[in-house]
């Protein structure tokens, strides 16, 4: 199915963009167009103006501090974060969920902002983001605010964005000295949607310090599992730990039943792909 008619327009800076945004209620931001122009092309939603920002050298940028702290822009490729030394040196667990994302074609035109602002739960990036604690940075015409990932996602293609505003770029703190992150899924085939996944972000300095364990694909957006969070907290790094820490995923998960995966089965690898999320982590924090 071909394409509506829709007016387009490659503005030449950031605060042109937002201008354009601003000033046309059915304008949309496109940067890879890997999700948009489907959604497009199949009718499911439509625009009268599409902004392209994919050429904005402020939004394809990656830079790392002395501290650490990795800025991602938003139009940056899956490939490009793939390749990075920048990402590779301090978070290569973003890089290699980066080069695993759909196929070559893809990667080399999806960009790490698409896959944040579509908010489709069977997205790879947005469970390691809120595991890892980043921070979305997002402006408009009127100004610049901090969003916390895991306030980010609001639900099913929906996020924290205000008409008019774009994400810029994505913040991610350092992975310190004993600090370590896993991500695991289980999928129908190696190029397919997860049915389940699971990221983790874990410092061990003796026992289990801080932990962050995230869900995907049992609900509408990214779930942090407190419960588990709280198990881990101050347990030795053992799996029989991480196996009882597991144990607090029940059945206040409520994931979606399909063709790939029973509610009950989702839930149930839930608890599988947490524990071998968490242990990755350990193991990567403990090789640091």
């Amino acid at each position: 199915m071909l394409l509506k008619s829709v007016e387009y327009v490659r503005p030449d800076t950031v605060p042109e963009a937002l201008d354009l945004l601003r000033s046309n209620v059915g304008a949309a931001p496109l940067a890879g167009g890997q999700s948009l122009t489907n959604v497009l092309k199949h009718r499911v939603a439509s625009v009268d103006l599409l902004v392209d920002i994919s050429a904005l050298a402020e939004l394809r940028s990656i830079t790392r501090t002395a501290e650490g702290v990795i800025e991602i822009g938003s139009c940056v490729t899956y490939d490009e974060i793939d390749h990075s030394r920048e990402v590779r040196a301090g978070h290569d667990i973003v890089a290699r969920v980066a080069a695993h994302i759909e196929d070559q074609q893809i990667r080399n035109r999806g960009t790490i902002g698409g896959n944040c602002c579509l908010s489709d739960p069977t997205n790879n990036l947005p469970p390691l983001l809120v595991a890892l604690g980043a921070t979305m940075n997002v402006r408009s015409a009127g100004g610049s605010r901090q969003v916390a990932a895991e306030d980010f996602f609001k639900g099913y293609f929906l996020t924290a964005l205000e008409p008019g505003e774009l994400l810029t770029s994505v913040t991610i703190p350092p992975l310190l000295s004993g600090v370590g992150a896993g991500y695991v899924s289980v999928s129908v085939a190696a190029d397919s949607k997860a049915i389940v996944r699971a990221a983790a972000r874990v410092e061990v300095k003796g026992v289990i310090g801080e932990a962050r364990v995230v869900l995907a694909r049992v609900a509408s957006v990214p779930v942090r599992h407190r419960g588990m969070e709280d198990a881990l907290r101050g347990a030795p790094p053992t799996a029989e730990s991480v196996r009882a820490a597991a144990a607090t995923i029940g059945n206040e998960l409520e994931p979606i039943a399909d063709s790939h995966g029973s509610s009950q089965y989702r839930r149930e690898m839930a608890r599988v792909v947490a524990q071998r999320a968490v242990l990755e982590a350990i193991a990567e924090g403990g090789g640091k």
